[in-house]
C-alpha cells in the first residue's frame, strides 16, 4: 500500500531555523551542503528536470541528505523535483505517523510505502541470524519499484563518506576485492541511476548536525536484527585511526579518486601481459622510492612509533 502526498510548499524553513542556531551550527551546515553540491557537480548527480527520490529511513544521514538537497534546491541553476520516500517494513514497535508530519511540518512532495518484509524476513531467517542482507535485498526491490511509478529519474541513498571507506575494507580483508561504494551507479535492474550526494561528508559532520536540527530520529533497532560483525569491527579500526593517525582517513578518502591500474595486479585494467619498453604507463617503477605524502602529512606516524618522513 503508498499513499502520496503534495505537501503544501512552506517558506524557506531552512533560512527560518538558521537565525536560532549558533554561527558554529551555520558552519557545519554550509561545510554539509557544499560537499553534498560539490558531490553533485563532480559526478553528474542531479541535471535539469530529474525528479529526485530521496529514501528517508528516519534515520541521521537521510534526514541530513533530505535537509541538505532542499536548501540547495533553492539556489540550484537547474530545476529538479524531490520527492522524499519512506517504507514502512511493519517492524513491531515503528512509529508510522512521525515520517509523514515531518515531511508535513517542511513542505516536500512525500510517498509511504508499507510493505511487510518484517514477516518475510522473521520467517526466512532463524532466529539469532543477522537479518540485514535478506531485508535491504526485499527493501531494494520495494525502492526501484517505486522509483519507477513515481517517475524518479534518481534515487538517493544517504551513505556518507565512512560508510564508503568501510565498504572498502570490508570487500579488501573480507571479499578479496579492492571495491568500495560508489558515489553515483547504475541499479542492479538497469533502469535507474543510484545516488549518494553525502559521498565527501564524515559522519561525525552529519551527527552534530542532525542533532543539532533536532530531526525525528527513527532507531533502526526496531527489528531487534544484530549489527553486522565485520563492519562493526572496520568501523571500531577506522575511528583508532581517526584518533591515533590524524589525517589518514581523509587520505584513504582521497586514494578513492586516485586509482593507478599499472601499478596494481588486475589484467582486465591493465594489459600486463602486452607491456613492452614502449608501454606508456602513469608513474613507471618507483617501487623503491618513498611515497609522496600530501603538504601537512609529512609526520604521519605509523604504528610502532616511526614516521612516514622526518
Amino acid at each position: 500500500m503508498t499513499t502520496l502526498s503534495a505537501a503544501a510548499a512552506s517558506p524557506a524553513v531552512a533560512d527560518a531555523a538558521d537565525n536560532r542556531f549558533s554561527n558554529t551550527f551555520l558552519r557545519l551546515k554550509k561545510k554539509l551542503e557544499r560537499g553534498v553540491g560539490k558531490a553533485i557537480a563532480d559526478f553528474n548527480m542531479i541535471g535539469d528536470g530529474d525528479t529526485v527520490m530521496v529514501c528517508v529511513s528516519g534515520g541521521k544521514d537521510s534526514h541530513t541528505l533530505l535537509s541538505c538537497l532542499l536548501a540547495l534546491r533553492e539556489r540550484a541553476p537547474v530545476d529538479f523535483r524531490i520527492v522524499a520516500m519512506n517504507l514502512d517494513q511493519k517492524q513491531p514497535g515503528f512509529p508510522a505517523d512521525v515520517l509523514p508530519a515531518y515531511f508535513e511540518s517542511i513542505g516536500v512532495e512525500y510517498r509511504i510505502v508499507t510493505e511487510d518484509t518484517y514477516s518475510i524476513v522473521k520467517d526466512k531467517i532463524p532466529e539469532g541470524k543477522t537479518t540485514c542482507s535478506l531485508c535491504s535485498r526485499l527493501r531494494r526491490g520495494i525502492i526501484y519499484r517505486v522509483a519507477k511509478e513515481i517517475g524518479a529519474t534518481r534515487i538517493a541513498l544517504g551513505h556518507h563518506r565512512d560508510d564508503m571507506i568501510e565498504t572498502l575494507f570490508l570487500n579488501l580483508f573480507f571479499g578479496g576485492k579492492i571495491k568500495a561504494m560508489p558515489p553515483k551507479l547504475v541499479s542492479d535492474n538497469g533502469e535507474h541511476v543510484v545516488i549518494r550526494p553525502l559521498a565527501y561528508c564524515t559522519e561525525a559532520e552529519i551527527t552534530r548536525f542532525a542533532r543539532a536540527m533536532d530531526f525525528p530520529i527513527i532507531p533502526c533497532n526496531l527489528c531487534g536484527s544484530l549489527e553486522n560483525a565485520q563492519r562493526k569491527q572496520i568501523k571500531a579500526m577506522l575511528q583508532t585511526w581517526a584518533r591515533e593517525h590524524p589525517g589518514r582517513i581523509e587520505s584513504i578518502a582521497t586514494a578513492l579518486g586516485q586509482i593507478v591500474p599499472s601499478h596494481l595486479a588486475d589484467t582486465s585494467l591493465f594489459d600486463f601481459r602486452g607491456l613492452t619498453r614502449d608501454t606508456e604507463v602513469a608513474e613507471g617503477d618507483i617501487a623503491f622510492d618513498r611515497p609522496e605524502l600530501p603538504s601537512g602529512l609529512g609526520a604521519i606516524r605509523i604504528a610502532g612509533g616511526s614516521t612516514c618522513e622526518d
